[in-house]
């Protein structure tokens, strides 16, 4: 019967064995990649946010917020809503995460939010323009490319960030306000 139904479904090879097909059957990468549906055995989801919260929030016009919440507890929002109406999204998170974090925000229902955020590291770069930068440094090579374009000036503050992991390694980051950049770190 197993057979029949998986020759039915066009999964069998025709010599009796059933082919495995759609994203399950492929297994996780060499490179660490995810392979494979989330919830079967294996795969585990990844996770995006260090704290789901729900708060209410009168006075926001959109039905999704973007913010980040710096280290003096200034937030910077993506969208343009009225000033001061993410202080409840923003007080619920707190109550579990220290700042900095980046946060989203969906309505849920009327003036009900969830606020999903997750930590940040954040950092003071003076005199660096552009918004997106990347610095790889390894044991013969050090490239700094801001906006996509190979920047010959340095920035001690993306190294000292990348250096605490080690020799080599690359930081990304995004400019948040002014002189203060979100960087995320990786060895290599």
């Amino acid at each position: 019967m197993h057979r029949a139904l998986a020759d039915a479904a066009g999964l069998s090879l025709g010599d009796g064995t059933v082919q495995p097909q759609g994203p399950s059957a492929a297994p996780p990468g060499w490179d660490g990649e995810q392979r494979g549906e989330p919830g079967i055995h294996g795969v585990p989801r990844a996770r995006k946010w260090d704290v789901v919260v729900s708060a209410q929030a009168a006075g926001l016009r959109g039905d999704a917020v973007h913010f980040a919440a710096l280290p003096d507890r200034s937030l910077i929002l993506d969208e343009d809503e009225p000033e001061g109406a993410l202080g409840s999204l923003a007080d619920a998170v707190e109550a579990q995460l220290a700042v900095p974090y980046r946060a989203e925000g969906v309505r849920r229902d009327g003036d009900q939010w969830a606020v999903g955020a997750r930590r940040i590291s954040v950092v003071q770069v003076p005199s660096l323009e552009g918004d997106e930068a990347e610095l790889v440094v390894t044991a013969d090579r050090r490239a700094l490319t801001v906006d996509g374009r190979p920047h010959a000036a340095g920035a001690p503050a993306l190294e000292a960030a990348g250096a605490e992991l080690g020799t080599s390694y690359v930081v990304r980051a995004s400019r948040l306000d002014a002189d203060l950049w979100e960087v995320e770190a990786t060895p290599l």
